[in-house]
């Protein structure tokens, strides 16, 4: 048998972290599900929901992602994971947005209250402070079919409002 943990790392950056840390887990049978990786910063933050065999503890996966350079100086944690371990259609990415631009107070707060307005789900948000003062940020998004236009057009329409660029990538992993 099995079951499921949430791993959560917050480490230094490096060339290899990825590689060496799902090694480590490959290593121990773990098995990975949803998973995130970001750069933070001069930081990395790696998240993933394993499935383990019921001979594994959480503290078997720590020793062993401790013994990767950077993680043991780092934040770590595994945690029981007691949701459901596949997302459901709201968790699938049907559009990705880009808007980019000065940085405006309250921008990520705006956009995404407007998502909400047409019952569309935040999937994934990266944000990102360029050396320049621009400001990106991306959300990939599921979006109800027939909302998905005039969610859209009001997306834009607030990034115009904010003096701001907008780009969409749209109909991802929808049904023909």
């Amino acid at each position: 048998m099995s079951h499921n943990v949430l791993v959560s790392v917050f480490c230094p950056d490096r060339t290899g972290l990825i590689a060496d840390m799902t090694g480590a887990l490959f290593d121990l049978g773990a098995n990975l599900g949803d998973a995130n990786f970001a750069v933070l910063g001069g930081g990395a933050e790696f998240t993933a929901v394993c499935e383990i065999p019921d001979s594994l503890t959480g503290d078997d996966l720590a020793a062993a992602l401790e013994r990767v350079p950077d993680v043991a100086n780092g934040k770590l944690s595994i945690a029981p994971f007691t949701l459901e371990p596949l997302h459901g259609e709201t968790g699938r990415i049907t559009h990705r947005v880009t808007v980019s631009g000065g940085d405006r107070p309250g921008l990520i707060a705006r956009l995404s209250e407007a998502f909400v307005e047409f019952d569309a789900n935040v999937v994934r948000l990266s944000s990102e402070k360029t050396p320049d003062g621009n400001y990106n940020v991306r959300f990939s998004v599921w979006i109800p079919g027939a909302r998905a236009a005039a969610c859209l057009a009001t997306i834009a329409n607030t990034a115009e409002n904010m003096q701001l660029s907008c780009h969409v990538e749209g109909m991802l992993n929808q049904p023909a």
